[in-house]
């Protein structure tokens, strides 16, 4: 893979730099490719939060029946109940 690479520089406070020495040394990479790693990595975790729902959204969905139709629905209850009622306590005899 090739990369068109662009040299820039920007100010990190101590412990940043600090932290990014530690990773490269670890990981045996250069920083920049720490650097890379990083932002990369950022970029997915916010794409993951924007397709996330918001909590409203999450419960409306939830309170419509969570993707499941009537029937799946009664189905699932019933094994959640079997399940419930098959289970034995170290109480019970």
């Amino acid at each position: 893979m090739k990369y068109h690479l662009t040299r820039t520089s920007m100010a990190l406070d101590e412990g940043t730099l600090r932290v990014l020495e530690e990773l490269s040394d670890r990981w045996s990479v250069s920083k920049a490719e720490v650097m890379r790693r990083a932002v990369k990595q950022a970029k997915v975790e916010a794409d993951r939060e924007t397709q996330r729902p918001k909590p409203l959204e999450a419960l409306d969905w939830l309170q419509s029946g969570a993707g499941l139709s009537v029937e799946e629905a009664s189905a699932f209850k019933k094994e959640v109940q079997a399940e419930r009622l098959a289970k034995r306590y170290w109480w019970q005899p």
